[in-house]
């Protein structure tokens, strides 16, 4: 892949990558403007919907920040965020009944949610590991060449390859886990009337909006994942 094509694929992705990151924070800041019926905060949201799904050994924090909201399966922690966790608004609810969606995940056994916990630790040194990889090999592989040594550099670059393609499946089997995260708040917020149906288009369009942030970065990592392989193959084939 040419540089040039390598822009030009990635500029558009690039772009709504930065309209996504835009399009959370205002539709978040617009519906963190509007309170719901129920008077709920994010932290009160958080809290019932644990004890209604007979949930009592996680606890919900508050963290600093705004949308650094996350469930530590590990630690057993749901943490708001400070925008999150004391606002009664519409908005908020949403963002702590997305969270409660990913401990029902982990409580049903939802496959694409395992899947992503199996490959956290694998993809967070893939993504550390890829470039360094794929850079040595290149260079180990010119060396090699020029002296006709065993081909070393290719297995590296090809490790280096592997190691990128797992953070990049990693954000692919994020895609439902996120989306069946929402679809489970939802269902939840309507459910123990939390929100009214005439207030549920609003958390629809807050998670929406943060669901494209995950598109975003899938599209670009794809990207990557190309370039990187088609540089390897190409150094792969001059050698033979």
């Amino acid at each position: 892949m040419g540089y040039l094509f390598f822009l030009i694929l990635l500029i558009p992705f690039m772009a709504l990558s930065a309209y996504a990151s835009s399009k959370v924070n205002s539709t978040y800041s617009a519906f963190d403007k509007v309170p719901n019926a129920s008077h709920m905060t994010g932290y009160d949201t958080a809290r019932r919907l644990l004890m209604r799904n007979g949930i009592t050994d996680i606890s919900v924090n508050r963290i600093a920040g705004k949308l650094t909201d996350h469930y530590h399966p590990t630690k057993k922690q749901v943490n708001l965020s400070a925008s999150t966790y004391g606002s009664a608004s519409v908005a908020a609810v949403a963002v702590a009944a997305h969270e409660i969606g990913h401990v029902m995940q982990k409580k049903t056994g939802y496959i694409p949610y395992k899947i992503r916990a199996f490959l956290v630790p694998v993809a967070n040194l893939g993504s550390k590991l890829a470039l360094p990889l794929v850079l040595v090999g290149i260079l180990l592989d010119i060396f090699l060449f020029a002296s006709e040594g065993a081909p070393y550099g290719q297995w590296l670059m090809y490790a280096g390859i592997a190691a990128y393609g797992l953070s990049t499946l990693f954000m692919l089997v994020t895609l439902p886990v996120e989306y069946d995260a929402s679809a489970r708040g939802k269902k939840m917020l309507v459910e123990e009337g939390i929100l009214t149906k005439q207030e549920l288009p609003g958390a629809k369009k807050v998670l929406s909006a943060a669901a494209l942030t995950y598109v975003a970065s899938l599209l670009i990592s794809l990207v990557y994942f190309l370039r990187f392989f088609l540089i390897v193959m190409s150094f792969a084939r001059r050698r033979d």
